[in-house]
């Protein structure tokens, strides 16, 4: 983190609009889809292998976890997200449409809107992964159900395992254009003063002054833009290239222990 540290703001005052802390004994349908992205791939590759005990919600990657995608491997990936879109079989339409070379709809997956805010806060307490080829990220991206140019992505953290260190770690952060052209890619590498395997939490708040990227109640990035339209929200462990020569390595984790978020204009100026 920089020298001269800039305190985030506090949360608002009244209840969040969205909170979650996995204290139930299974996963909320009204607040989580247990797939990554479902539409792009089949459901047994979108589905996310997790448990939930009394420190959150532990995603699991898994010996025997299938490639989320043939044309996407090596990469295996437990997500939980707040909802879906996607056009039928056969067409374009859907979120992130991750790849330039003519992706499309394998699975039929109907629209859910659990929780898609276009503007506000949220705050992500997590422990990341240090198990070899892992990291674990959460990110807002553009729903596209209203228009496909709603591409954009907050990008709240990525954490690689192999940057996760006992004093130290290092995290990527900002916001993603992707192909909506309004936007402009800027992502930054920052340098956290924590052990990043061991709970903390992460803040963003974005809106019409643009975005505020924060860990553990100090700002670590600003961007003047921000998405203006709905986003979902997706929490994330990836298993990124060759599977772990021994079986004993699995499975990897990565722990989720509390989710909240506030809509819109009440800490919109905050920025």
């Amino acid at each position: 983190m920089c020298a001269d540290v800039v305190r985030l703001p506090e949360p608002p005052a009244r209840a969040a609009d969205f909170d979650d802390d996995f204290a139930a004994p299974h996963l909320r349908r009204d607040r989580w889809v247990d797939h990554y992205l479902p539409h792009w791939t089949s459901p047994d590759r979108s589905r996310a292998r997790y448990d939930i005990d009394r420190a959150g919600l532990r995603l699991r990657i898994d010996a025997d976890q299938p490639d989320w995608r043939e044309e996407d491997a090596p990469l295996r990936v437990s997500n939980v997200q707040t909802g879906v879109f996607s056009g039928p079989v056969g067409s374009h339409r859907g979120t992130h449409r991750h790849r330039p070379d003519g992706l499309v709809v394998r699975t039929q997956t109907p629209e859910s809107l659990l929780w898609v805010p276009t503007a506000g806060r949220v705050d992500v307490t997590v422990s990341a992964s240090t198990d070899q080829g892992c990291m674990l990220a959460a990110w807002l991206v553009g729903t596209e159900h209203l228009s496909e140019q709603d591409t954009g992505e907050v990008c709240i953290f990525e954490i690689d395992a192999d940057t996760v260190g006992e004093q130290e770690s290092r995290a990527r952060c900002g916001v993603k254009a992707h192909s909506d052209r309004r936007l402009t890619t800027d992502m930054t590498e920052v340098v956290l003063p924590l052990n990043a395997s061991k709970p903390h939490t992460w803040t963003v708040l974005w809106g019409p002054s643009g975005t505020l990227i924060g860990c553990e109640g100090v700002v670590v990035k600003r961007s003047a833009q921000a998405p203006a339209y709905p986003l979902f929200l997706l929490i994330d462990l990836f298993e990124i290239g060759p599977r772990s020569d021994s079986r004993t390595r699995y499975p990897k984790t990565a722990r989720v222990h509390r989710v909240r978020g506030w809509d819109a204009d009440p800490v919109s100026d905050a920025l």
